[in-house]
């Protein structure tokens, strides 16, 4: 949106050093959400990374260029040395988040999160109060959520709003915008529904289409407006890349003048990364192309350092991600936009088809806004759909 408002020089692309890594240290968790991809539960779970494992592999990712680490879960907050891992990891230089679900964070320990200086905590909601208890299962997990935002928020601590949209919580989008107004929050994850772990079991509840479409229209929109009122407010959105090319679209549509230089910059961005400039290592120490992929591992870093795992294209799902362009079929291979999208997630193919490299099932585009003539054959609802 600023790039609208006021449009910059292209530059030389300029590819990070190394992968975003989202590091899940502990699978325990407090709760039991509809949508967990890692399958948590309030227990403790057999071969987890001890502290100087901890410590050992992210020596290795710091001399490996890795320039963000996203300490995540289960509950990060349920391990007992996350204090000490994180600290560590502010001292050593990286860009050190937290994600969490927010209600274990309290008057007990909010200055302890504060002293480690997290460049961003994010805190998961899925809804206004009784749409969120609902997915989290438990009765008041919205009032903790809240509780700890306000009190990390009132620390001075960067905090951001994490909000996976399907088909039970979607009309509550506005609400939580409009809660990040009342809240004074000034960053919003939007997170479509992937097909990973417990998500890839309520994958009926997945949204689809008009309803993706409309809620994309409408974080558009009110990111124009913080944009044009000079708010400073974050959107983002993850886990379906075509929203990429749904935004140049929405760019030719409202801002013609500037569609060529968005056009231009959505194209440097170059679409999904999993497996080259996102990576996932598990409780256990697994390494995976992204946190969607925690059934296909790429080996241990108890036994191989991240760094010589990352680099090895043996495996013919590494080789196939990291292929430039990737060899994708089906409507994402014939995708006028392919340099925008990159093909989209593959984990999702991979999950519905057996086929990593067929196209994405959760494109939400019509043939024709992607550039396909329609086909003669009736296997395509998605276009009648939008059409009506």
């Amino acid at each position: 949106m600023q790039e609208i408002l006021a449009p910059k020089p292209l530059g030389p692309k300029r590819n990070p050093p190394g992968p975003v890594v989202i590091w899940n240290l502990v699978r325990r968790c407090n709760l039991m959400c509809k949508h967990c991809y890692s399958i948590s539960a309030d227990t403790d779970f057999p071969n987890e990374l001890n502290t100087q494992q901890v410590f050992e592999v992210m020596d290795d990712l710091k001399q490996f260029r890795v320039p963000v680490l996203i300490l995540s879960g289960g509950e990060p907050l349920l391990r007992p040395d996350i204090f000490e891992i994180a600290h560590r990891a502010k001292a050593m230089g990286f860009y050190t988040a937290l994600s969490t679900n927010g209600t274990l964070i309290d008057e007990r320990n909010v200055d302890k999160i504060a002293a480690v200086g997290f460049d961003y905590l994010g805190i998961s909601i899925d809804g206004i109060r009784e749409t969120h208890d609902r997915f989290r299962r438990k009765e008041g997990a919205y009032e903790e959520s809240m509780h700890g935002l306000r009190l990390c928020r009132d620390a001075g601590i960067k905090v951001g709003l994490r909000f996976t949209m399907t088909q039970d919580n979607a009309e509550e989008l506005p609400q939580l915008l409009d809660l990040m107004v009342e809240e004074r929050i000034n960053k919003f994850y939007f997170s479509h529904l992937n097909y990973a772990g417990r998500g890839n079991k309520n994958r009926e509840d997945d949204v689809f289409l008009n309803t993706t479409r409309w809620a994309m229209d409408l974080l558009f929109e009110r990111a124009l407006e913080d944009a044009t009122e000079g708010r400073g407010t974050e959107f983002v959105t993850g886990n379906n890349d075509a929203d990429g090319v749904y935004l140049l679209r929405w760019v030719e549509r409202r801002f013609p003048e500037q569609a060529e230089h968005i056009g231009d910059k959505l194209i440097q961005w170059g679409g999904n990364s999993s497996g080259v400039n996102i990576a996932n290592i598990d409780n256990q120490g697994r390494v995976h192309p992204d946190t969607m992929w925690w059934d296909y591992d790429l080996g241990n870093v108890k036994q191989r350092p991240f760094s010589e795992i990352w680099q090895d294209t043996s495996d013919p799902i590494m080789a196939g991600l990291k292929q430039s362009p990737r060899k994708i079929g089906g409507r994402c291979g014939q995708c006028h936009y392919f340099n925008i999208c990159g093909g989209n997630t593959r984990v999702r193919a991979r999950q519905l088809t057996g086929d990593a490299w067929s196209e994405d099932p959760a494109c939400y585009l019509t043939d024709k806004e992607i550039g396909i003539e329609v086909r003669v054959e009736d296997d395509g609802p998605r276009d009648r759909l939008l059409a009506g």
